[in-house]
């Protein structure tokens, strides 16, 4: 497939989950508010997130792809089954066994991460208790990564993307069961943590039968630290490293906000929102470069490294700049009129609004961080983007320490400092990457890609100018169109419409690049069933 057409499979998929996802959230909002028993649910569920990306879909995971890319093209499709199982082995017994450790120490390391409640002894046991039931998950995202890398290096993405549809699903469905409606939010907590690891063991059992599907034979036995496993750890220690800073930064943000009651559900609402162009562009993107960019480079072929990467780039800011435009511009509009109701109110939508405000303008460089990372890891180069994120880190945990205890002296949301921080951070990782690879040719800024921006640009300049009436006249708008919900549809499908018809006015695309683009590269196939 060419790069836009599986970036677009990536994308299409991850959007039905990810309404999916947020259909669940308007919901876990609407039962807990943004009360101690939510505060809970984001902790039990920030553990397995954020060591997933540590171990699963971090380093480790980022590494592997590479390499078994490369045992594949040199040794055939066996050697590289038992590349893949031995790498599935040793991961996988690692991350039980610290999913089992980690649910011993809970009830001593709880406390500390949610130090606001610590003296509450019934949100306590419930925040416990909830995490140990999620821990399991991390464990089953080990395997479903690892067979993911399998899958999208063999050109399949369709499987991989469309799975995480079940963490959805699951934890949807005990919030809207009527049998569950008048439990206690105790229990509904323990029901909805306990649907997360169900979820992954769906996951995982669909990935694996994708696998098998393709005639891949990958097989879990005992680990063993074979020759293939020793060099993807090699290669994954910088990268792991580099993922221990930046959870570092997200321990370091979830201890503060712990101490606020209230924080870490605004921070988790907010994160939601400017999370969603991330996965719809930046992992899409990323994932679909990794292949083309590890083949480009085993094969020798830089000049397609570079159309590739070039390619990449473009793509994901046409999507991203209109995104973080509309959270920017309209954030309290998006929050109010789709998440305002039950426990959660208005106030607790302004203050959420002015959160988000601040990690939009730093959405596009979260995107460029995933497109400017695959360069390096397919040319087995982690070393320096463990630099650059440590570098980066440093200033999210400086920065946004400094801002959120001086925000809070003044009288102000101390939690708007963590997100200004993380923007900023973003955006010197960014300078970091890009500027070695320009440097060092792997990526130049053509011609054709500085017209194709600028005029992406003035799109995005274009749709702003449109939405800035609609955040002064919010509740007019609402009146108008009956319904907040339906106001804010109308006005972000204006701001859509408007964008679509700027690119096309300012020539950014045209509808044959489009359909090149989208066109399936020869010698594609695609066994029924799996794209």
């Amino acid at each position: 497939m060419s790069l836009a057409r599986n970036a677009l499979v990536q994308a299409t998929l991850t959007l039905g989950s990810r309404i999916l996802g947020f259909a669940r959230d308007l919901f876990l909002s609407a039962r807990f508010g943004q009360g101690p028993m939510m505060d809970a649910f984001t902790t039990a569920l920030m553990l397995p997130n954020m060591f997933r990306r540590l171990f699963a879909e971090g380093a480790f995971a980022q590494a592997f792809v590479p390499i078994y890319g490369g045992v594949r093209a040199r040794e055939g499709e066996e050697a590289a089954a038992v590349t893949a199982s031995e790498a599935l082995s040793f991961i996988f017994a690692v991350v039980a066994g610290f999913c089992i450790a980690a649910q011993v120490v809970m009830p001593w390391l709880m406390p500390f991460l949610l130090s606001a409640w610590k003296d509450d002894a019934g949100v306590m046991f419930a925040a416990t208790t909830a995490a140990q039931l999620t821990m399991p998950y991390l464990a089953c995202m080990t395997i479903a990564s690892l067979l993911s890398g399998v899958l999208n290096t063999s050109g399949r993405f369709a499987l991989s993307a469309g799975v995480p549809v079940f963490l959805n699903l699951c934890t949807l469905a005990p919030l809207v069961a009527p049998s569950l409606i008048e439990i206690d939010q105790a229990t509904l907590l323990y029901a909805v943590s306990a649907a997360v690891t169900v979820s992954g063991v769906i996951q995982a059992g669909l990935l694996w039968w994708g696998v098998r599907r393709l005639g891949i034979r990958v097989n879990l036995h005992w680990p063993r630290m074979t020759a293939g496993v020793a060099r993807t750890l090699k290669l994954a220690i910088p990268g792991v490293l580099a993922g221990g800073a930046l959870q570092l930064n997200s321990v370091v943000s979830q201890l503060l906000t712990g101490s606020n009651e209230g924080a870490r559900s605004v921070l988790y609402n907010a994160d939601r929102l400017y999370q969603l162009p991330l996965g719809l562009v930046g992992v899409a993107i990323g994932l679909a470069l990794v292949p083309r960019l590890t083949r480009a480079f085993v094969s020798g072929d830089h000049e397609g490294g570079r159309r590739t990467l070039d390619d990449g780039v473009t793509l994901s800011m046409a999507f991203t700049l209109p995104a973080a435009v509309a959270l920017f511009v309209i954030p309290f509009f998006i929050i109010d009129a789709t998440v305002t109701r039950g426990a959660f109110t208005s106030q607790d939508a302004a203050r959420t609004a002015d959160v988000l405000r601040q990690f939009a303008w730093g959405v596009p460089a979260f995107v460029l961080a995933k497109v400017l990372t695959p360069p390096f890891f397919a040319r087995e180069d982690t070393r320096r983007p463990m630099i650059f994120s440590v570098s980066s880190v440093v200033v999210t945990v400086v920065l946004g320490s400094a801002l959120f205890f001086g925000l809070q002296a003044a009288g102000m949301d101390g939690v708007l400092g963590l997100a200004i921080a993380t923007s900023v951070s973003a955006w010197v990782n960014v300078g970091l990457l890009g500027g070695t690879l320009l440097r060092e040719k792997a990526w130049s800024v053509s011609g054709r890609f500085a017209s194709k921006f600028s005029r992406v640009l003035l799109a995005s300049a274009v749709m702003a100018a449109v939405l800035v009436p609609a955040s002064l006249y919010y509740r007019e708008l609402s009146r108008l169109f009956l319904a907040k919900e339906i106001a804010v549809l109308v006005v972000c499908g204006l701001g859509a419409l408007v964008y679509g018809v700027c690119l096309v006015l300012f020539r950014a695309v045209s509808v044959s690049e489009l359909k090149a683009t989208l066109r399936r590269e020869p010698g594609a196939s695609s066994p029924a069933g799996l794209d």
